[in-house]
Parts: C-alpha cells; structure tokens; sequence
C-alpha cells in the first residue's frame, strides 16, 4: 500500500461500525465498488439483520436490471463480527452508530487504540462536531466526517466534513472512496451544525412543524402546498416521517444547544410526538399513519 504523511491512498480494506440502515448501505456500497468490508455491531443479530437487508437490497437491484456483479460475489466480500479487534488492520473506518456525542466518542478513543497508525476514521454523523469527535484520539490529523445520505444506494451526495485539525491529505483519500463508489464529494471547510444540507433542511422542516402546530393549516395542505407551489418533491412533513422524527428532534436540539438561537427551538408539539413514540414511517405513526 502507498503510504504518504502516515495516511494509506490506496485503500483495500474497509470497516462500517454499526449495522443500521445506513451502517449496511454504505458497507452495501463498498462492498459493489469491490473493496474488502468488515461490518461491525455490538450484537451478532444486528449484524445479521445489516447482512440481510443488504441481500435484499442487491434482490431488489437485480430485479430491476441494475445490479452489475453476481449478489453472491458482493456477499462475500462482506464480513460481519462483533469483534472490535478485527478492525485493526482496516485502511479507512466509517462510523454509522445512534447519533449521540458521547457515545461517539467513546467509540474513536478505543477505535484509536485498536486501529493500525494509518489508519482513517470518520464519521457518518449529520450534525455532530468532527472536531470534538477527532479530540478523543491522538490521530487529529486522520480524523473527518463523512456524511452519507439516506437511502445509501440511491443518494449520490457525501458531504466530507473537516475537523479543525483534518489534514488535507485526509480529505484527498476519502474523496478519492467516494468518487470510488460512484457518488459525489462536497467538502464542508469549516465544521457547523448541519454541515451544508442539514443546515438549510433542518429549520425548513421545523419550520413546517411549526405551521402545523400552531394551527395554520393541515398536514396534507403544507405538504401540498410545497410540492405544488416550491415545485419540491416531497412534502416536508412526509420527509420528517421518512428521516425519523427521534433522529430530526436530535438534530434540531443540537441546532438549538450550538447556536442559542431561538429560530432552532422545537415546537411543542414536536416534543410531544417524540414522547407518545411518533417516531415517523419507522414506527408506524408520524404526522401520518403507516
């Protein structure tokens, strides 16, 4: 492997942590672009389920016509543990784990004793600060964020985040994955809440929420009004449901703890959706019923 500044360029072997829809779409991905892929989760069941719903999502391609490799062949370039020691010789770690700092990092400062000094770590967090991520390892240099988009196989954005310390070099390897795997890099200079599509997102949807809880009108009239009239393609309330309103409260809370600013406030109706467990499509009932 070519090896400049401590940093591997050219990447065999890579780790996805964490099983979860994102977790198996980006390990999915890897695996379709030909590298070698390790998917780890803290229960073998999970890793089981991330396995599987990777093979119907290749059933799923190949019936449409768009699957390019035998399933079989991707299938075996995947494998799935528990074992964190298993990861110390991978040339590039994504992290896809619950969106929560401090179990963030707590996972890099053992990722950082475990993995190889070449090793590249980054994370798949939408809105989480790379720089306080990166300050639990000794590898602040190697450290970024690498923000993919839901579903995996079908969303060709990856925004890659800078930490304050990232080297650039960093930044060149996980373009060149990227780019690997058919999709398109932005890099996000200067990390802030949200990074560039959270950032204008997030209050479009809260302000959505807002129009609905204060009465305004109903969930299927904002909706309508901006597909029809802002020529969206889905409704903003509707794309609340499909991302998860657990994970778009969390999201919008850190908005609201980063910047002090009131615009980023959750409504109260908002806060009481997430307590009754109206968690969006995932649970069966959001703003609408599934």
């Amino acid at each position: 492997m070519k090896d400049i500044g401590g940093v591997v360029l050219d990447l065999k072997k890579i780790a996805v942590l964490g099983a979860g829809i994102m977790g198996a779409g980006i390990a999915q991905a890897a695996a379709q672009a030909g590298y070698s892929v390790i998917l780890r989760d803290l229960q073998m069941s999970l890793v089981k389920g991330g396995l599987e719903t990777i093979e119907k999502n290749l059933d799923k391609e190949s019936a449409k016509g768009l699957l390019h490799e035998d399933k079989n062949v991707i299938m075996s370039r995947i494998n799935g543990t528990t074992d964190l020691a298993q990861l110390k010789d991978v040339d590039l770690l994504i992290e896809a784990v619950v969106e929560n700092i401090a179990v963030k990092k707590q996972i890099f400062a053992e990722l950082d004793n475990i993995c190889a000094d070449y090793t590249v770590l980054a994370s798949n967090t939408s809105s989480l600060s790379i720089t306080e991520i990166a300050a639990s390892t000794k590898r602040h240099e190697k450290v970024l964020g690498m923000h993919f988009f839901n579903p995996v196989s079908s969303m060709k954005l990856v925004e890659l985040v800078k930490g304050m310390e990232t080297a650039d070099k960093t930044i060149e390897i996980a373009r060149g994955f990227v780019r690997q795997l058919g999709k398109k890099e932005v890099v996000v200079e200067r990390e802030s809440p949200g990074f560039i599509v959270n950032r204008i997102l997030v209050p479009y949807l809260n302000e959505a929420i807002f129009t609905y809880g204060d009465g305004i009108a109903g969930i299927e009239e904002i909706d309508l009004a901006m597909r029809l009239g802002a020529g969206m393609p889905i409704g903003p309330l509707q794309l609340a449901d499909i991302i998860g309103l657990d994970t778009l409260y969390s999201a919008t809370l850190v908005f609201y703890d980063e910047f002090k600013d009131p615009k980023y406030r959750p409504h109260t109706l908002f806060s009481t959706m997430i307590r009754a467990g109206y968690l969006g499509k995932k649970s069966g009932q959001g703003f609408y019923k599934y």
